[in-house]
């Protein structure tokens, strides 16, 4: 999970493009909840830099990082 409420997703579309967001937790399991249904139609999803409306049957893969990665070190 990444800081103020933002997972970064990446989904894969049809034609070979590959969507790489951070979007709220609430979108991405809205997301999830609705590719697992096998639902048609559009989700509007809330990202970190304005609204996105996606067609679902374009949706090849979508995957859910767990939490930011890091390079570094912490004190």
């Amino acid at each position: 999970m990444v800081d103020n409420g933002y997972v970064r997703v990446e989904i894969g579309l049809d034609g070979g493009q590959i969507l790489s967001i951070l979007i709220t937790s609430t979108s991405a399991d809205a997301l999830e909840a609705s590719l697992a249904a096998g639902a048609l139609g559009a989700l509007g999803l809330e990202a970190q830099d304005g609204n996105i409306l996606l067609v679902l049957s374009r949706v090849l893969y979508a995957k859910r990082f767990a939490r930011a990665t890091r390079v570094g070190f912490e004190a």
